[in-house]
Formats: C-alpha cells, sequence, structure tokens
C-alpha cells in the first residue's frame, strides 16, 4: 500500500471516529455551520422507511409533556439514538422517541422530547429535527414547553399561548440559521412578525372556552435562556422591563427554523412555576416542580392538543402560504394543476404532453418534499 492510500485511509477512519463521536453528542462542533442537506435526507429517508404514514402535522413535547405523545394510535416508535446522525436527548422528562401515528384518526409526528443548548448541543443542532420533519412533509407544527410564569398575574399550570418572542440568543449572533446557507431548506431572510400563526391562537382561545379552561389560558411573550441553571432575581427584573411573560430554555430556535421552512406554526408554554423577583422571597425553583405540574396538567393538555391539531387538519386551516424572502420554486400549485414539466420529473419522462396536468395528492406532496414545487394559496 502506498503511503498516500495510507494517508487517506487513517483520514477517513478519524473522520467516521469524529463523526461516531458526534453521535453520541462529544463532538458536534465538528460540524460548527449544521449538517447538510443530504444528512438531513439520510435521517428523514430513514425514519420514512419505518412508517406508511405521511403526517403534514407535528408535535415537540417539552418537559414533562411526553404524555402528549401517549394518545398516538397505532404508533411507530423510534428512538433518536437508532436513527443516523441524530443525537440522544438527556434530560429527564424527555424520553428521546419519534412517535408516528394516528392523533385522533390524524396522521402526525411527534418529539417526545427535545434538545437543549445546554446538554451541549449548538443551536442548530437542537433545530436540526424541524429540518428532518420538513423533508418528511411536515407543513405545521405545534411547538411546546415548560415555562416559568414571569407575568405576575400567572399562575402554576397556567396555559401560555405564545404570540412573540424575544431571541436573545440571535441578538448576540448565536442563532440556528448562523452558516453555511441552503436554499432547499428555506430563505436567508426573512420576516419573523407573521411567525406565531394568529388563525390558530384564535382557534386555540376558542377551544379554550369550549373545554372550560379559559380563565387559566394567557397569550403573551416568551423568551429562551441558555441554561441550565435559573435565573437570578436581577435577570427576571431586567427580562420584565422588556415586556417578557414567560422564560424558558428551548422553543425559540425551533419556531425560527420552522419560520424559515415555511411552516404553520402555533406554541404555547404551561406555566410550571412562578418566577422569584424579589430578594425576601425564599421559594427556589426546581425541575422536580416541573415535571410535577406537567404531570398534574397532562390530562387537559392531552385533549386541548388534540382539539387543536383536529381544527388545523382542516382544509381551510391547513393551507401553507411560502413565506416573503423565499425563492420561488419552479412552479405553485394552483388546485393541483402542475405542469407537465415538473411532473415529467418525478415521473421519469413518462409524460410527453407541455399542457398542465392534473397530478395526484400523493404526487404533489412528493414534489413538495422534492423541493420540485412550493406550496401556495391554491
Amino acid at each position: 500500500m502506498s503511503n498516500h492510500a495510507l494517508e487517506n485511509g487513517v483520514a477517513n477512519i478519524k473522520k467516521e471516529e469524529e463523526l461516531s463521536d458526534m453521535r453520541h453528542g462529544e463532538k458536534f462542533s465538528f460540524l460548527s455551520s449544521g449538517y447538510s442537506f443530504e444528512i438531513i435526507e439520510q435521517m428523514s429517508n430513514y425514519i420514512r422507511e419505518k412508517s406508511q404514514l405521511r403526517p403534514r402535522i407535528a408535535v415537540i413535547c417539552g418537559s414533562g409533556l411526553g404524555s402528549l405523545a401517549d394518545i398516538i394510535l397505532d404508533s411507530t416508535v423510534i428512538s433518536y439514538e437508532e436513527i443516523p446522525h441524530f443525537p440522544p436527548s438527556t434530560v429527564p422528562g424527555h424520553a428521546g422517541e419519534l412517535v408516528i401515528g394516528l392523533l385522533d384518526g390524524i396522521p402526525v409526528i411527534a418529539m417526545k422530547g427535545r434538545l437543549h443548548l445546554y446538554e451541549g448541543y449548538p443551536l442548530w443542532l437542537c433545530s436540526m429535527p424541524v429540518r428532518v420533519m420538513k423533508l418528511l412533509g411536515v407543513r405545521q407544527i405545534v411547538i411546546t414547553c415548560a415555562a416559568g410564569g414571569l407575568n405576575p398575574s400567572y399562575k402554576t399550570g397556567d396555559i401560555m399561548i405564545i404570540k412573540d418572542h424575544v431571541n436573545l440568543q440571535g441578538l448576540i449572533g448565536n442563532s440556528p440559521l448562523v452558516g453555511k446557507h441552503d436554499e432547499r431548506f428555506g430563505p436567508r431572510f426573512f420576516p419573523m412578525n407573521k411567525t406565531y400563526d394568529s388563525h390558530y391562537r384564535e382557534i386555540a382561545k376558542r377551544i379554550a372556552t369550549d373545554m372550560g379552561i379559559s380563565d387559566s389560558v394567557r397569550e403573551g411573550v416568551h423568551v429562551m435562556v441558555g441554561g441550565p441553571n435559573y435565573e437570578t432575581i436581577a435577570e427576571l427584573q431586567f427580562l420584565r422591563l422588556m415586556g417578557i411573560d414567560s422564560v424558558g430554555m428551548s422553543t425559540v430556535h425551533e419556531v425560527l427554523v420552522a419560520r424559515q421552512c415555511s411552516m404553520r406554526v402555533f406554541a404555547f408554554c404551561l406555566i410550571t412555576n412562578e418566577c422569584v423577583t424579589e430578594y425576601d422571597c425564599n421559594l427556589e425553583a426546581n425541575h422536580e416542580e416541573v415535571l410535577q405540574t406537567a404531570e398534574q396538567r397532562q390530562e387537559t393538555l392531552k385533549l386541548f392538543v388534540t382539539k387543536i391539531v383536529a381544527e388545523m387538519a382542516k382544509p381551510e386551516n391547513s393551507i401553507v402560504q411560502p413565506i416573503p424572502g423565499r425563492t420561488p420554486g419552479r412552479t405553485n400549485i394552483v388546485k393541483h394543476q402542475i405542469n407537465a414539466g415538473e411532473l415529467r420529473a418525478l415521473r421519469k419522462g413518462r409524460i410527453a404532453s407541455t399542457k398542465p396536468t392534473v397530478a395526484t395528492e400523493q404526487e404533489v406532496n412528493n414534489m413538495l418534499d422534492l423541493g420540485i414545487i412550493e406550496p401556495s394559496s391554491g
């Protein structure tokens, strides 16, 4: 064997070892700007082979809220650790599983546990599952989290519908979107003022009224902090001056990537503790309280999420608009009328006509996934 071949062999072994280490959360800085489209595609293909369902709605379950995934029937459960390149979840209350199945008869995919910055994972990796979901065909997403109630009117056990957020990490340049850009995931520059879908928020408030829980459902502004320690009194007082209502250690980075991917977003926090903002208060925040509150409210939250997903799945509520700033695809879907040239790309040239052709719903979904076409209001 030549010295050159030997050097190449050693380099390849070293790279494989580094990638293996990354698999266990030890060297994710090796790819500082995130996984390539091809690696994300490998993960989505692996998941796709495990289930015949093709969900268009996803749910991310926050701390202690994994029981939301327990009501998914006919489910396929995939451990994060068995998915190529997918890191494990290491936090109590986060099972680290993907669940694909039927929620009240509607195909969904749920993350039973998420990834956090404080686990040592960079933000691009914490939000990577959202990109995987995009390639699986997800177009709408429900993101949940446990959070501290900073608004003095909030009580433990309240549900706060998120209407906006303050991205502290992003303001100093730490964003899941920093680094090499791939237009297939969405535009680099895009607006955030309509991120939290106003229509879904109104639906959620109506559902809360129908369930008789409107007195404990709020609407406010969320902030993500790095953790894992809870905040000092001075920090909380500063955040309250900014108009913050709830404080957590997740969610915002996932929302950013979902928005870039043109997903419609509904997000809420379960207020699992009241933030301590006075020095003469003897209360202290702790993770056990978070998990206990989540357990106490799990039945209410299961019904709340089930009803929201049912509404999101209705045709009139499931239209996805491309976000401003996105580079247009080669065409848009208009009542499934697809230019024959694009359909030929999917059917491998078996269509000779150049006139508009009716595509099947499965072909439309496949072309969306492949990026051949872009969603429109149709």
